[in-house]
């Protein structure tokens, strides 16, 4: 008998990654939303022209905002319509996580941040995070540790037993 192949269910296509969070910031907690789009976005997201660097969720009257990011009509597209680029965006968010972020973000230093958008299967997500930023000497450390990481792997390699 053969035996039957496991297909990945959810098959993740990153469209963009926002870097220079995981490099400011502590993440302390993850949250994959969805995105209320129009069609012309959708296009110029497959074609992945986004930018998701200085975007950041905003709560107000209990519903989640993406703000920030620039997503660039395409050259192609229809000039009769008028594109923002950097409009307001709806977070598909049920009650509870809604809750949850707004009681989190409420503490003293806690910023909510768009750190990766993504296609999982067919639909559009962006994965938002709970952040705290890191002080210069975080930083240096960090910077310290992967560098010593980096040349610890170079010695290991170069000497053979």
């Amino acid at each position: 008998m053969k035996k039957k192949k496991v297909v990945n269910q959810n098959n993740l296509n990153i469209i963009s990654i926002n870097k220079r969070i995981y490099h400011e910031y502590y993440i302390n907690e993850e949250i994959e939303a969805g995105l209320v789009l129009l069609g012309w976005e959708v296009k110029s997201l497959r074609a992945r022209k986004v930018n998701i660097s200085n975007s950041y969720i905003l709560i107000n009257h209990g519903t989640a905002y993406l703000l920030g990011a620039i997503i660039t009509p395409l050259y192609t597209s229809n000039f009769y319509d008028l594109y923002d680029p950097m409009r307001t965006r709806k977070l598909l968010l049920n009650q509870y996580e809604l809750n949850s972020l707004f009681g989190k973000v409420n503490r003293i230093g806690h910023t909510i941040v768009a750190l990766s958008l993504y296609w999982k299967s067919s639909w559009c997500k962006i994965k938002i995070g709970i952040v705290k930023g890191k002080k210069k000497y975080d930083k240096r450390y960090e910077i310290k540790h992967r560098e010593w990481r980096l040349n610890k792997e170079k010695i290991m390699r170069s000497t053979k037993f």
